[in-house]
């Protein structure tokens, strides 16, 4: 019988496919109930026990080489019967790609808008003096924002602390620079809050800073105008509050009207059809004095703006944690081309 097995190898190496018919009766020949295979496996139960070891091991490997053969031609000649219709300039492997921030898509979208009007970015340390952060911006030695309710001191030194805001970045442009100044100032800044979904101890801002000769607010207005515009499509208006910070006067907060209603109410905006979105003024003179600018040749405007803030109505998220908890099911809902 291992003749016979031995003969059916070399038969098998020779034996020739080219397409599905072929295939099909090599199939029918060695592997249907009566093929080869069948027959051979009938005549191994009358082998002599002890030849069945070696003729048994010898018949399997002949099994495995009809079963091998056979799968090899019937995958390449079905795919080969059927057109193939894919793109072959695709990597073998399928690519993820990941997702930005919805924070980053955000800060990214407010510098391109206000990039188009003259805006240039400017940058400056988290860990910054009293003088940067309150002093110089003209806030009391009484002011409530000085209180460790909204600061975070630095234990060792309490005149070092985390900024509030990212108006410490006007102070420092302001010293170095003369004007004209024409610049926004994006970054991190730290409060000492109670975190809830509508308030974090660690936020991000971005605000803005023009000085020159002739500077009215009528220019702010027109300017934050124009920036509703870029963030919230054609349609949208803004309105401006009067209000009071200690480095404008005068100042205003200014709403948006609201993306979700369009301005007719809804429970978003409380049915005002509008929703705050950032302060701003007429930069003080006291300001302008401290950082060695004469406020009787130039006159500016600042305003400030929270990010999350903008990208919980752009994107309509209801809880501001979800930006800290880098949840992977919460991010990889945005995309962008940036």
């Amino acid at each position: 019988m291992i003749d016979l097995i031995e003969k059916y190898n070399t038969e098998i190496d020779a034996y020739q496919i080219t397409d599905l018919v072929e295939l099909e009766q090599f199939r029918l020949y060695y592997l249907s109930k009566k093929g080869i295979l069948s027959d051979l496996f009938q005549q191994f139960k009358y082998i002599d026990p002890v030849n069945k070891k070696i003729i048994g091991s010898r018949l399997n490997q002949l099994k495995e080489k009809v079963n091998g053969k056979f799968e090899y031609y019937k995958s390449r000649l079905t795919r080969a019967e059927k057109p193939f219709t894919g793109d072959l300039t695709l990597p073998a492997e399928p690519f993820i790609s990941g997702s930005r921030h919805p924070v980053s898509l955000i800060r990214k979208e407010i510098i391109t808008a206000f990039s188009k009007i003259g805006f240039t970015v400017a940058e400056g340390p988290e860990v910054e003096d009293d003088w940067h952060v309150f002093s110089g911006l003209n806030f009391p030695l009484e002011h409530p924002a000085r209180d460790m309710q909204d600061t975070f001191f630095i234990e060792r030194n309490p005149d070092i602390v985390l900024r509030t805001h990212t108006s410490s970045v006007q102070v420092r442009v302001m010293e170095s620079q003369k004007p004209p100044i024409r610049k926004i100032f994006p970054g991190r800044v730290f409060r000492n809050e109670a975190i809830s979904a509508r308030a974090h101890c660690i936020f991000h801002q971005i605000e803005g800073l023009f000085i020159d000769k002739c500077v009215s607010f009528a220019d702010l207005k027109q300017t934050l105008m124009f920036f509703a515009r870029e963030m919230f499509g054609d349609k949208a208006q803004i309105r401006l509050r009067p209000s009071f910070f200690p480095f404008t006067e005068p100042s205003a907060e200014v709403d948006v009207s609201c993306t979700i209603c369009e301005g007719s109410g809804c429970n978003v905006c409380k049915y005002t059809g509008y929703l705050e979105i950032l302060g701003c003024g007429m930069v003080d003179p006291n300001v302008l004095e401290a950082s060695s600018i004469d406020s009787a040749v130039y006159t500016g405007f600042a305003f400030g703006m929270g990010l999350e803030r903008i990208a919980m109505l752009k994107y309509q998220v209801n809880d501001l944690r979800h930006y800290f908890e880098n949840d992977i099911r919460f991010i990889s809902q945005f995309k962008s081309a940036y």
